[in-house]
């Protein structure tokens, strides 16, 4: 399934319907005065936010949503049927914005939470309601008020408890391959994974975390390089960071070279990702060389914690596991 992340649609929700004009024809009474009903409502249009979503994709190739208007009314007091409800479905984590002004409408976080974006419109009253002392045939009725109609841009950020981040080729699948259900597509190149993975990764310990494998960041990401730019978005949502490094292509001459290009383009794109807090990661172990590269590493970064791991054999997995569930119980996690 292709991953669509952003999309625009139109919306028109249902018109009311018109009330009747009618006059109660009876044989003995004739004076049977107005019977005509209201018109029914129109039908709106509500958006709800699932888990059973993942992306924009059923909105690919309609962008145009129309629920049902309302029934005229009828004699003899019948009120017009109500125009059906529409009910889009999308991913949890969506914010719905104007698509003119960039306004937010609506931002749903929640498994479930619906909004009512596109109102139906009001049905018309029948000529049975304008009837008064002075007035008793009243000839007219109302038109039934037309639908909300607007245009909505739907941006997705993810949810997760964790983001992935680090150059590409560190292991970040393999990683999340390792200590979840989720299987990205892993190979040795660069931008294997070329949109976000969430995994369940289950402790034995405590509460289960939700991890978001974020495709490859390169130097100048922020400014639209490789596929950074547009994957940076879902990192704003995860309450901390695992960065992870590949150990074994540490430059001993300049341990802190790819740390630093990753913490700069947070940055530079939100300083608020800057601040989140992180885990470093030295992955590849088993890798000839990465050990030394690894205690060099430390020594060049104080006052961070370090976890060395190697994906491939498990090796540190555990260790890391408990390292993040601390971090995600500290209340200042955000």
């Amino acid at each position: 399934m292709k991953f669509i992340d952003e999309t625009v649609i139109t919306l028109q929700a249902g018109n009311g319907g018109a009330g009747c004009v009618s006059f109660r024809r009876e044989r003995f009474i004739p004076r049977g005065g107005p019977d005509g009903g209201d018109g029914g409502k129109g039908g709106d249009i509500i958006i709800v936010a699932t888990a059973k979503k993942r992306t924009f994709y059923h909105f690919q190739h309609k962008k145009l949503f129309k629920s049902q208007k309302g029934t005229y009314g009828q004699g003899s007091n019948k009120k017009g049927k109500d125009g059906q409800k529409l009910i889009l479905e999308v991913p949890v984590g969506t914010i719905i914005r104007d698509a003119d002004t960039e306004e937010v409408i609506k931002d749903l976080r929640c498994d479930g939470e619906s909004f009512v974006l596109a109102a139906g419109g009001r049905g018309g009253q029948g000529n049975a309601r304008f009837k008064t002392s002075k007035n008793r045939t009243p000839r007219f009725a109302q038109p039934g008020e037309p639908g909300e109609a607007l245009t909505v841009k739907l941006d997705l950020k993810l949810l997760a408890d964790v983001g992935i981040i680090g150059l590409p080729n560190a292991g970040k699948s393999t990683l999340i391959s390792s200590i979840s259900s989720a299987h990205p597509k892993i190979g040795n190149y660069p931008f294997t994974t070329l949109y976000p993975v969430l995994g369940v990764v289950q402790t034995g310990w405590g509460e289960p975390f939700i991890m978001a494998d974020i495709p490859g960041l390169v130097e100048g990401a922020h400014k639209g390089v490789g596929l950074g730019i547009k994957f940076l978005k879902h990192i704003e949502r995860t309450r901390i960071l695992v960065h992870i490094i590949d150990a074994a292509a540490i430059d001993p001459d300049n341990p802190l070279s790819s740390y630093k290009t990753i913490c700069n383009e947070l940055a530079e794109y939100d300083t608020v990702l800057a601040k989140k807090s992180q885990i470093v990661v030295l992955n590849k172990l088993d890798l000839p060389g990465a050990p030394v590269n690894a205690d060099i590493f430390r020594e060049a970064l104080e006052n961070k914690t370090v976890v060395s791991i190697s994906s491939a054999t498990g090796a540190g997995i555990d260790e890391l596991k408990s390292e993040i569930v601390q971090l995600l119980d500290k209340p200042d996690a955000k």
